[in-house]
């Protein structure tokens, strides 16, 4: 559980103060181009999930994230595997970090947009989604913990071993 927390509070602390130095240092309308065009900075403001999507539905991305916490809240009481602490620490520090944003940015509380910032290979969400670091947490929380199961590992440290049946004995007769 110490990892989880751990994970968590890194992740909000970094993307609230990537978002922060994002809002004041960046022009919504001046991409700023680094890595030579591999990352652009691009402020936007993001109402929906990826690609924008269900920016009609605001309201239901913080309901969704606070079940989110629960079950890992849930999960974290039998949690034993260091692995699965980073996995779901992460997962539930970008939940946190994208939640703030829709509990206390504008338009207002449930209804707040997500500050987005980091656009690959092209300015403005050109050829990828714009996206966070509390995004970035998202995602490589839920791919480590797809790589977890697929690999046994259980949250209680314990791993599933796949039992090979032996080849079945031909009868001489």
């Amino acid at each position: 559980m110490a990892v989880l927390a751990t994970t968590a509070v890194i992740a909000v602390a970094v993307d609230q103060w990537v978002k922060h130095l994002s809002t004041e240092n960046l022009d919504p309308g001046e991409p700023v181009r680094i890595l030579g065009g591999l990352i652009y900075l691009s402020l936007m403001r993001n109402g929906g999930a990826a690609f924008s999507l269900g920016s009609d539905y605001t309201w239901i991305f913080p309901v969704i994230t606070l079940v989110v916490v629960g079950v890992i809240g849930w999960l974290a009481s039998r949690l034993r595997s260091v692995p699965w602490g980073l996995s779901l620490g992460l997962v539930l520090g970008g939940a946190l970090g994208n939640l703030g944003d829709r509990l206390f940015r504008a338009p207002g509380p449930f209804q707040g947009h997500v500050v987005d910032m980091i656009s690959l290979f092209a300015p403005n969400a050109e050829k990828f989604a714009v996206f966070n670091i509390a995004d970035s947490c998202l995602t490589v929380g839920v791919c480590l913990a797809v790589l977890l199961e697929l690999t046994g590992r259980q949250r209680d440290g314990t791993r599933l071993v796949n039992e090979k049946k032996a080849p079945a004995k031909e009868e001489t007769a």
